[in-house]
Formats: structure tokens, C-alpha cells, sequence
């Protein structure tokens, strides 16, 4: 995972890659940061209930 800072428009984003040539980046700005954090938790049980690749 590749973790860059970039910027929208004056507003700071984080970027997170795959890896170099990840065409589609997921991109989120400080509020939408601070929402994720906020549940992180939640999201944590998610991704354990249904990842697919644990199960392999």
C-alpha cells in the first residue's frame, strides 16, 4: 500500500494506492477522515465478516 498527501482544489486529501500504478486511488479529505475514524471499529468487524480472502 502506497500512502501519499495530495490536494483538491486547496483542500488536503490523503491517497491511498495499491501499489505505483493503481489507476483508481481511493482519495478522502479531512472530514471524510475523521468520519472513518469515528468507526473504525465497525468497519474493522466488516471487513472481518465478509473478506473472502481470509477464508482461502
Amino acid at each position: 500500500m502506497i500512502i501519499e498527501e495530495g490536494d483538491y482544489k486547496g483542500s488536503p486529501l490523503i491517497v491511498l494506492k495499491k501499489d505505483e500504478n493503481d489507476r483508481y486511488p481511493f482519495q478522502f479529505g479531512v472530514e471524510k477522515a475523521k468520519k472513518i475514524l469515528a468507526c473504525i471499529e465497525d468497519i474493522r468487524a466488516f471487513v472481518d465478516k465478509y473478506d473472502k480472502k481470509k477464508d482461502a
